[in-house]
């Protein structure tokens, strides 16, 4: 196993060994399997998954999310101080309004991805499952004297995953709006529109094409808010999340992940705000330089069943460059995943994935891969 893999799977194994919400209620309903490793807690699917993928994409049905973490913050210095402790502008953050931000290391590594909405008194942010705990212990250990209150609500708050693009309407709860893979979400100057490196232009990307929203309910009332509306699992959810190169803190990022790699900077990076921590890597890789590394949609082999797992590596001819992030079966696409691969990479090389390993430990076989530029080499 390589370094990079290895970091791979500490990450993963990092995710959970967290503190988990309670199993979510809707694992009783009809059908219901439930997801493994960091989507534990959840159902993976509910039957059938290629039914709920199709669901989703024509705009109808639930996910389950109650097991991602959620983090209110209060008080009347909250956005100021979050605008000056995260990667995007926050300071005028108008209610009801969605963006998403990064909290980096002081090196510049990705340390969380923060959905963020505020609803004119309270800032909410949802993060992957596990995480809540460690944010909100970082975001106490920061106020200082200022005007804020930190809480970790996940045991109160549940989120579910729903396929609209739309905030909240009046007498609904509060929703944050994936603003993935949009104009700057707040500020001319922002992100999409600077970010050279990146492939695909706004209007081009296939990231377009998902709408996705996460509503905010109290986790007494989950089964109530869903009714009888059709649900879909985390597979569903993946798949078609893999389809738009949509990064997902954990699975895309590892111990040394900067925003640059993953194209995070056209959604969740303000390029002309003021300082905060990381910002000096996040300036000069983009004035100065490249991405070490840089995500790809890979087309894979389907002729056999294997997909590949997280971390499993990418060949170019029988040289290393790289591991696959994610991997999942696409109702019209096939085998689909991400990867991170050396900048050096050719863009138009074919690439073989090494996985698909059995329970046996003997060695999966070698799929067949074909790139798709995410950030341009």
């Amino acid at each position: 196993m390589t370094a990079d893999t290895r970091a791979a799977a500490s990450a993963g194994a990092d995710a959970q060994e967290a503190p988990a919400p309670p199993r979510s209620v809707l694992l009783a309903r009809p059908g219901a399997v439930e997801a493994e490793g960091a989507d534990a807690g959840v159902a993976w699917h509910y039957g059938d998954p290629v039914a709920e993928q199709r669901a989703l994409a024509a705009g109808r049905g639930f996910v389950d999310l109650s097991h991602r973490g959620v983090v209110t913050v209060t008080g009347p210095d909250r956005l100021g101080w979050l605008h000056s402790t995260t990667t995007q502008d926050l300071r005028a953050l108008p209610p009801h309004r969605s963006t998403e931000s990064l909290l980096l290391s002081p090196h510049g590594h990705v340390e969380h991805a923060l959905h963020v909405v505020d609803d004119g008194e309270t800032t909410w942010i949802t993060v992957e499952p596990g995480r809540a705990p460690a944010l909100a212990a970082w975001l106490h250990s920061m106020r200082f004297m200022l005007r804020v209150e930190v809480a970790d609500v996940t045991g109160s708050w549940a989120v579910l995953g729903q396929p609209l693009r739309a905030g909240s309407a009046p007498g609904e709860p509060l929703a944050w709006c994936d603003p993935w893979p949009g104009e700057p979400p707040l500020a001319e100057g922002g992100t999409a529109d600077t970010a050279s490196y990146a492939a695909v232009r706004t209007d081009e990307h296939p990231g377009a094409e998902r709408a996705w929203r996460e509503v905010l309910v109290p986790r007494p009332g989950l089964e109530a808010h869903v009714g009888d509306a059709p649900l879909a699992g985390t597979w569903a959810a993946e798949a078609l999340r893999i389809a738009a190169w949509r990064p997902r803190a954990g699975f895309e990022t590892d111990h040394r992940t900067i925003p640059h790699e993953v194209d995070w900077l056209r959604t969740a990076v303000h390029l002309h705000k003021g300082c905060y921590r990381g910002q000096e890597t996040v300036a000069r890789v983009h004035n100065l330089g490249r991405p070490p590394r840089r995500l790809v949609f890979l087309h894979l082999d389907g002729s056999g069943h294997d997909l590949p797992e997280r971390g499993d590596d990418v060949l170019l001819g029988e040289k290393r460059v790289g591991f696959v992030t994610s991997a999942a079966r696409h109702h019209e696409l096939g085998p689909i995943g991400l990867a991170l691969l050396k900048r050096s990479t050719p863009a138009d090389a074919p690439l073989v994935v090494v996985g698909g390993a059995g329970g046996d430990g003997v060695p999966g076989r070698r799929i067949a891969a074909a790139q798709e530029l995410v950030v341009a080499p």
